[in-house]
């Protein structure tokens, strides 16, 4: 049965709440336990459509429900239409692990729908299985009345309540024609067209879904794939194989299907031999997709894994000798959500990530893009069911996957198996006001904020390939950014000569890098509460959405407690290796041996972050600087690092000049002796390609930090 909601006054819960915490507990009790005559979502019928709406919002994503409460709120007719079954897209297809960043970052709609979670788990009868004060979670703390991790049933049913309390009318198993599902008038949506031939018109249409289609459909500017570092002036956009450290082969296995024998052709899940082009080149290549599987260690509430019927052993080849080659690793990622279950994530060097086999998809037609859904769910079933059960695959890494099983509670229309494939990117709008990897290490400040963003700049592997008779990953990028950013106004609407009435608080513009910060659901909700208030201040003021007061539209998201500007502790950002004069190498260039972590939690910082020890195997560990010197004589020799209590007091800086070698301590825990660097001295170099410099953990104590090394030449009169 149907958990449904008693409608109460916003206000009145608000006084009761604060008045004394009996009546806050009968209220919350009331409403979970279903004392109510009401059905959930309003839930209609395309019989019973009215003619024309307010706003219409295409893709009942978190941001797409997030949208339509916002409109409704303000006064205005609301249809929500969902392609599918199931509401809340990701937020309740299985990540259940909220990417936050910064949790202060996150107003309005989206804490609304986050702290309603934490009543519902504040609840004892909401523990079947497991006790309240059994459940630990990094995500949240103790005085916090947010739950920021939960079961997908749990955030279904939060969202259906949602819409219930505003009477939003919700369209279900209605797609969008892909052909001709839009019809303009000039620069204006009049209606769209589902491919049951169905005709909705409005005056705003918000397009909410992950794959941008009424965007693409409606003739907006978009782009697919990775743009080039060179085209908005960053650094980690385009092909990554420097900075593909994380989830990566950490032993030689060949990739061909006769070991050896290149002539054998590639194994399944190889792409191509060598990377396809040079750091930083563009390309038309997307993130790899995955299912956030809902698992159980609980026996009562598990199902089995599942061999599927298309079962191909040689898909699986890589990955057994992967573990033959002595990576042991248990290949998962599976995050404690309540009641003994996981949100599970791709981990290691082969996943649940199927990589490299979506890149048609932000494009493709519904047929197209069923295919590639199926073939994800297969290789992830099969993946599964290998490592549960294949005598190949280590006897303590099977025990993981006999241990931990799909829920019987969860997805019990799709077997188990969520009803949201991640379509981590797709399609991503172009509009005036690109959000970049500027913006998200606050190098540019987009002054028309909408909401903020505060996740690391992260990207999944983009391909697999072979090189040297190895395999390796690709386009795997984690680098923090310093501080939560403003995401522009700009970013979630076209040009006006493209399109005057539709907002894209998904699909909106970003480059690759940049969307792989602000990719996450609550800042979804965010974007999506925003959007629809842009909305209806088009419609009240008769105008185009890029017309729009920005003042008065701030005014209303701040009344609406959204988050516009960060005004909490703040981080100093990136040194960029381009404002540093003279020669720079950056730690990412150096000679790494193997054991060093890469890292971005300190500031300052210069490129994308700096290499630490761990504090661990003193003596094995090493880093060498090599520089072209295009000219013989003295240099200022630089160093930089990010002091910090727990660093190395004798970290050993070895520099080799003209003049011999020498070493030098320096204590990691005070300030670099210059503020922003430390001068390790001035030396001779003779001009041409040398090593210049080592650092080494022989003998320290503390965490050996390794940043960039900058060598300025010394005018000597």
């Amino acid at each position: 049965m149907m958990i449904r909601p008693y409608r109460l006054n916003e206000k009145v819960f608000e006084m009761l709440s604060v008045s004394t915490n009996l009546f806050r507990f009968l209220l919350i009790l009331i409403s979970w336990m279903g004392i109510s005559n009401l059905s959930d979502a309003q839930e209609i019928k395309p019989a019973q459509l009215k003619s024309s709406y307010d706003v219409v919002v295409y893709g009942g994503t978190s941001g797409g429900i997030a949208a339509a409460i916002q409109a409704e709120r303000m006064g205005k007719s609301v249809l929500l239409i969902e392609p599918g079954t199931h509401l809340g897209g990701l937020s309740s297809g299985g990540l259940g692990a909220t990417d936050i960043g910064n949790k202060a970052a996150i107003g309005g709609i989206a804490r609304e729908f986050y702290r309603r979670l934490g009543d519902y788990y504040s609840l004892d009868s909401s523990w079947k299985y497991q006790k309240q004060g059994e459940y630990k979670n990094r995500r949240s703390k103790g005085t916090e009345k947010e739950m920021w991790t939960f079961e997908p049933h749990v955030a279904e049913e939060t969202f259906e309540k949602m819409l219930h309390e505003q009477a939003i009318r919700v369209l279900k198993q209605q797609r969008l024609d892909l052909k001709q599902g839009v019809n303009k008038e000039e620069a204006r949506i009049a209606s769209i067209i589902m491919e049951s031939g169905l005709v909705i018109s409005g005056k705003v249409f918000i397009d909410a879904t992950y794959e941008g289609d009424l965007m693409a459909v409606a003739g907006v500017s978009y782009h697919v794939g990775r743009e080039s570092n060179a085209t908005y002036g960053e650094t980690l956009n385009g092909i990554q194989t420097r900075n593909a450290v994380f989830h990566q082969f950490i032993k030689p296995v060949d990739p061909y299907v006769v070991p050896g024998d290149k002539s054998s052709g590639l194994l399944p899940g190889v792409q191509q031999e060598g990377p396809g082009g040079k750091d930083g080149d563009g390309d038309h290549r997307v993130q790899a997709y995955c299912f956030r599987m809902c698992t159980t260690d609980v026996p009562e509430n598990q199902r089995e894994w599942v061999k599927p019927v298309n079962y191909d052993p040689l898909r699986y080849e890589l990955l057994l000798r992967n573990f033959e080659a002595g990576d042991l690793r248990v290949p998962w990622n599976p995050v404690l959500m309540p009641n003994c279950k996981t949100d599970t994530n791709n981990n290691f060097a082969i996943s649940t990530d199927n990589i490299g086999m979506n890149y048609e998809y932000p494009d493709a037609d519904y047929q197209k893009r069923e295919q590639i859904i199926q073939e994800h769910l297969s290789y992830q079933q099969g993946l599964m069911w290998t490592l549960a059960n294949d005598p190949r695959v280590p006897a303590e890494v099977r025990k993981q996957f006999q241990t931990w099983k799909p829920t019987k509670d969860e997805f019990q229309d799709t077997a188990g198996w969520p009803f949201q494939l991640y379509i981590r990117e797709a399609r991503r709008l172009v509009s005036e006001y690109v959000m970049t990897e500027k913006n998200c290490i606050s190098e540019l400040v987009a002054e028309d904020s909408v909401g903020l963003a505060a996740y690391t700049m992260d990207s999944h592997n983009q391909q697999r390939y072979a090189i040297n008779g190895k395999t390796l990953n690709e386009g795997d990028v984690q680098v923090g950014v310093p501080n939560p950013y403003p995401i522009s106004y700009r970013s979630i609407r076209p040009r006006k000569e493209e399109c005057e009435n539709l907002l894209v608080p998904l699909a909106m513009a970003a480059s690759h890098i940049a969307y792989g910060s602000i990719r996450m659901e609550p800042v979804f909700m965010v974007l999506g509460q925003s959007a629809a208030t842009a909305a209806c201040q088009s419609i009240d003021a008769g105008q185009a959405v890029q017309d729009i007061d920005y003042a008065q539209l701030k005014k209303r998201l701040l009344a609406d407690k959204q988050v516009l500007i960060w005004d909490g502790p703040r981080r100093e950002p990136p040194i960029r290796t381009s404002s540093l004069k003279g020669i720079v190498v950056d730690d990412r260039d150096a000679k790494r041996s193997l054991g060093w972590k890469s890292s971005s939690a300190s500031a300052p910082y210069v490129g994308q972050g700096y290499q630490h020890d761990g504090d661990a195997n003193k003596g094995e560990r090493e880093i060498s600087f090599t520089a072209d010197i295009p000219q013989s004589g003295l240099y200022e020799v630089r160093v930089y690092f990010a002091p910090g209590s727990n660093r190395s007091i004798n970290t050993p800086y070895i520099v080799t000049s003209s003049t011999g070698t020498k070493e030098i301590l320096v204590n990691q825990k005070q300030q670099p002796n210059q503020g922003r660097y430390h001068l390790l001295g001035r030396f001779p170099f003779a001009q041409g390609k040398r090593e210049v410099l080592r650092v080494t953990n022989q003998g320290t104590k503390g965490h050996v930090i390794v940043d960039a090394l900058q060598l300025v030449p010394v005018n000597v009169n």
